[in-house]
């Protein structure tokens, strides 16, 4: 059985007490997931961070990096029972939205090779691919490379 959107999700800074369930999103998304201490890092760094809830249950998040004239999503990720409902969409237009609050021209983000689902909603949003940042995350095999993605703003 798949998750249903009862209602409209919302989109919100995230905070300390979302990081039990951020963490339960990101361990069951990855086999090499990021850490508490990740996620609080970024939170104390300031970072642009947010989560889409629907009914105080988080259902994905984003990290979000601004810079000069720049940003960079350093994580973005749905909870597997709520993919492919369009919460990923809403986050990146959220962020796409907030970096050029910021005077951002552009936004990137890697993505795997492999996870041909998000290169796809990517390049739909208007993302081109740039080039290949080879060994960038671990894998079970070793590393595997990443595929640097512009959308410009």
């Amino acid at each position: 059985m798949s998750a249903q959107l009862d209602a409209q999700i919302r989109i919100r800074p995230m905070l300390d007490s979302d990081l039990a369930q951020v963490l339960r999103i990101e361990r069951a998304s990855y086999d090499f997931s990021w850490t508490a201490g990740n996620f609080h890092d970024s939170l104390r760094a300031g970072y642009s961070t947010w989560v889409a809830e629907q009914e105080r249950q988080v259902l994905a998040y984003l990290v979000l990096l601004l810079g000069h004239e720049e940003g960079h999503i350093l994580n973005l990720t749905v909870a597997p029972e709520w993919r492919r409902l369009g919460i990923a969409t809403e986050l990146l237009r959220h962020a796409a939205h907030t970096a050029r609050f910021h005077r951002a021209d552009a936004l990137f983000l890697e993505v795997r090779p492999s996870n041909e689902g998000a290169r796809a909603l990517y390049r739909r949003l208007g993302f081109s691919e740039l080039g290949v940042r080879r060994r960038y995350y671990p894998a079970v095999d070793g590393r595997e490379d990443a595929i640097v993605m512009r959308l410009g703003l």
